[in-house]
């Protein structure tokens, strides 16, 4: 192709990607403005732009995307939204609550299904209020500096928003400490918990996510980006999800299908909570060192 001829088409898919780009814009199409949203593709493809038949177009088309991405920070956008184990499961939560016509009554039934599935991923301990919801075998963040037993806290109110809005749950506590919380904590796993969680990297290298068949407590556990996800919080949204599903569909008044899709939601979290402790149970059951029995001793005069 002649070059001007190529620069001319080039200017041209330019323009018509901007075009194009305005009304996906007013229409609300993509979350973020990500030069790999296939919508885009779509669009500039309606007004006849390929890859094969209008190379320049193409061209100057994803020049005009690639642009507007950097500048809105497009692609870093669904990162952003997809980086947390919790925005993840609430993507997938929305699919049990659809069925629900109103905002209000979808909200209340996600909060039905987010609620027990949360509480279960071990960044807090509901039972635990007079230490600021503290999981047991971890410490305190703002324990006093020197602190020999640091499960109490300066800062009482930083430790409440870092639990709960950034689900941190603190160092784990030193080991004569965290055993009086957890007895069937051994050396050894308390030292291949530590090791998984400073210095491994864990998937591509990356520390993004890593996993282990034992934490303190002896349970599988995921870390992505520093939050735990534990088979119970798993359990939680995948049953939780499908209970409200399942409620909210068929016939009724808004109200209705609101209301069931709230109970379903909370009934089947709770249901998946409860399987997965019964799991992490079995799988810690069978980690767990096997002494032998006083009968399977055997002594020895000649050693005494």
């Amino acid at each position: 192709m002649n070059p001007l001829n190529f620069l001319k088409e080039y200017k041209r898919g330019f323009k018509k990607a901007d075009i194009a780009q305005i009304r996906m814009v007013r229409e609300g199409l993509g979350y973020g403005e990500s030069v790999l949203d296939p919508r885009f593709k779509e669009a500039i493809k309606a007004k006849g732009i390929s890859a094969r038949e209008t190379p320049g177009q193409f061209l100057g088309a994803y020049t005009s995307r690639m642009l507007i991405d950097v500048g809105n920070d497009g692609t870093r956008t669904y990162w952003w939204r997809w980086n947390h184990p919790l925005a993840i499961a609430q993507r997938a939560a929305e699919v049990g609550v659809k069925e629900i016509d109103t905002p209000t009554g979808r909200a209340a039934a996600g909060l039905a299904i987010a609620i027990p599935a949360v509480a279960a991923a071990g960044t807090y301990d509901i039972t635990n209020p007079e230490e600021q919801f503290r999981p047991e075998g971890y410490a305190q963040t703002y324990s006093p500096k020197g602190a020999e037993d640091r499960r109490q806290t300066a800062q009482p109110v930083q430790e409440l928003f870092e639990r709960f809005f950034l689900g941190r749950t603190g160092d784990p506590l030193k080991y004569a400490t965290a055993k009086e919380e957890i007895p069937d904590l051994t050396p050894e796993r308390y030292g291949n918990y530590l090791n998984f969680l400073y210095n491994e990297k864990g998937l591509l290298n990356l520390g993004i996510v890593k996993g282990t068949m034992e934490n303190l407590q002896g349970h599988p556990e995921v870390r992505m980006l520093g939050f735990p996800v534990s088979l119970p919080m798993v359990g939680g949204f995948a049953a939780g999800t499908a209970g409200a599903k399942i409620a909210a569909a068929g016939g009724g008044t808004p109200k209705t299908r609101a209301i069931r899709g709230a109970i379903g939601g909370a009934v089947g979290s709770v249901l998946g909570v409860t399987a997965g402790n019964v799991v992490n149970e079995v799988i810690a059951t069978g980690n767990r060192p096997k002494l032998p029995t006083v009968a399977e001793y055997e002594m020895s005069t000649d050693k005494i």
